[in-house]
C-alpha cells in the first residue's frame, strides 16, 4: 500500500489540477455572472447563514477559483470590498479576467489558506465555496480564517462533501459507468479514454482530479473543528439531494466522452434538469432530513466581540 500524500504533496497537486482546470472551468460547471448566477450565490448565502445576508464591507473568499461567489456577492450589492485567494494562479488569471469583464476591482492572493499573508482583524467575512474539502490541516486554517476576521465577523462556507451524501452519490456515478458506452452510441460520441496528459508525459487533470479531494465531512466535524478554533453561533445545514443523484450521473456520463460531442440539447436538458430538482430539493427535502444525507454541507460561525 503506498504511503499516504503528506501535507506539501497534497498542496503540490491541488495547484497543478486546479492550474490545468482554469481556462475551460466556467465552461464545464455552467458558472453564471447574470441573474441567475447571482440568485444562485445568494440562496446560498442565505441558507449557510440562516437569514439575509446584510451587507459585508471587507471579505476574504478562500479557494476563489474563478470568482462564482464573490464576484455574484459584489454585483448584488452584499460585498464591498474582496480580496479572493487560491492556490492556483492560473485561477486567479482567470478570475481577473472575469472582474475586468464585469467592471469589478478585486485584490488576489495566490496562496494556501493554512498561512494567509494577510493583517489580524481585517475583513467582516470570510467565505468558500468547495474549499475546505481541498485543505490538508483543517485546524490550521480555520484558526488563520479566526485570526484575519474582526470581532463580529462571520465566516461562511458552501459546497462542502458530506461523508454519507458522497457515498450515495457513488450510486448514480456507478450505473452511469455502467450505462456510458450506451450512451456515447446513441449520442454519437467518441469516448474520451481514462488518461489526459499534456503531450510531455506530466498527468492531465482528469487524472489529478482524483487526488484532490482529501476530506469528506459528518456535519460534527465542521461543528468541532470550528468550535476549536474559537468560533461561535456555529451552524451546519444540508444542501443538495436529489440534484446532486441527477448531476453527478450526468456528468459522469458527460466525462466519458469528448466535450465537442456532447450534444447542445444534451446539455440544456442536464442544466435545466439541475435547477429544477435544486428547487425541488429546497422547497421539500432541505431542513427536514438530516444534513449528512445531503451530498453538500454548508458551514457558517462568528466570531465572538
Amino acid at each position: 500500500m503506498p504511503a499516504p500524500a503528506t501535507a506539501a504533496e497534497i498542496r503540490e497537486v491541488n495547484t497543478r489540477y486546479h492550474d490545468a482546470a482554469a481556462r475551460g472551468y466556467d465552461s464545464k460547471w455552467g458558472i453564471s455572472f447574470g441573474p441567475q448566477g447571482r440568485a444562485q450565490v445568494l440562496a446560498k448565502m442565505r441558507k449557510a447563514l440562516g437569514r439575509g445576508p446584510g451587507r459585508f464591507e471587507r471579505a476574504l473568499e478562500v479557494g476563489a477559483g474563478t470568482g462564482y461567489f464573490t464576484l455574484n456577492l459584489m454585483r448584488t450589492g452584499v460585498v464591498g470590498a474582496a480580496t479572493c485567494m487560491d492556490i492556483s494562479p492560473r485561477m486567479l488569471d482567470v478570475l481577473g479576467d472575469n472582474a475586468r469583464r464585469l467592471g469589478l476591482e478585486v485584490d488576489t492572493l495566490a496562496g494556501d489558506a493554512e498561512r494567509l499573508d494577510l493583517a489580524d482583524e481585517s475583513f467582516d467575512l470570510v467565505l468558500g465555496h468547495a474549499v475546505l474539502h481541498h485543505i490538508p490541516d483543517l485546524g490550521r486554517a480555520f484558526a488563520e480564517f479566526h485570526r484575519v476576521l474582526r470581532p463580529g465577523g462571520c465566516i461562511a462556507f458552501a459546497g462542502e462533501p458530506s461523508r454519507y451524501g458522497d457515498r450515495l452519490a457513488a450510486v448514480p456515478k456507478r450505473g452511469a459507468l455502467a450505462l456510458a458506452p450506451l450512451w456515447r452510441a446513441a449520442i454519437g460520441a467518441a469516448p474520451l479514454g481514462d488518461v489526459i496528459g499534456d503531450g510531455n508525459g506530466n498527468p492531465g487533470e482528469r487524472w489529478l482530479e482524483a487526488l484532490v479531494d482529501v476530506h469528506a465531512f459528518s456535519p460534527r466535524d465542521l461543528r468541532r473543528a470550528t468550535s476549536a478554533a474559537g468560533f461561535g453561533d456555529v451552524r451546519v445545514t444540508g444542501e443538495e439531494l436529489l440534484a446532486s443523484w441527477f448531476g453527478w450521473a450526468n456528468r459522469t456520463l458527460e466525462g466519458s466522452a469528448r466535450k465537442e460531442d456532447v450534444p447542445w440539447a444534451w446539455q440544456v436538458y442536464a442544466h435545466r434538469g439541475y435547477l429544477l430538482l435544486q428547487h425541488v430539493d429546497r422547497r421539500l427535502l432541505e431542513g427536514r432530513l438530516p444534513p449528512e444525507l445531503f451530498y453538500n454541507l454548508m458551514l457558517s460561525a462568528r466570531k465572538p466581540g
